[in-house]
């Protein structure tokens, strides 16, 4: 897991070419400004999800990773607290295939995530995405999925 601010972005482009690819829509792009959709960069190599939503409790989320795609979440606007855990300190649940995602159970930490936040998640690192830090409130979010 790889947590930063955006202004450091190019830190990480040795990651490899398709986190460059990423890492670069993110920063060349003025996502505030759009519609939430999901936005091709690479065809499902690099693609982006752009999300707006209310935060929500903890109550409400639940833990989950993914073994084709790694994550790069940004916090647009607003802010949220992220959880996350190493999948191996969680029960697994099914894993879905035609949505890349695994289902976890179990407790872990929650890092605060402000806007310019954006935090890299590979397939050990369960997580709890859109949990509220004190009350529900609106949050952007670009998610950029990298086909590993």
């Amino acid at each position: 897991m790889v947590i930063d601010n955006l202004h450091n972005a190019a830190q990480y482009h040795s990651l490899g070419a398709r986190f460059e690819t990423g890492l670069r829509w993110l920063t060349d792009n003025d996502v505030a400004g759009m519609e939430p959709e999901r936005y091709e960069i690479d065809g499902d190599d690099v693609f982006v999800m752009v999300q707006e939503y209310d935060s929500k409790p903890k109550a409400d989320g639940f833990w989950e990773a993914h073994r084709q795609y790694a994550d790069i979440q940004l916090v647009v606007t607003g802010a949220e607290h992220m959880g996350y855990v190493p999948t191996t300190s969680l029960q697994a649940g099914d894993y879905d295939d035609s949505r890349d995602f695994l289902a976890l159970d179990g407790d872990g930490m929650f890092i605060k995530m402000h806007a310019g936040t954006f935090m890299i998640l590979w397939p050990q690192d369960a997580h709890m995405p859109q949990m509220a830090i004190d009350s529900p409130t609106p949050v952007k979010k670009a998610v950029v999925k990298v086909r590993l």
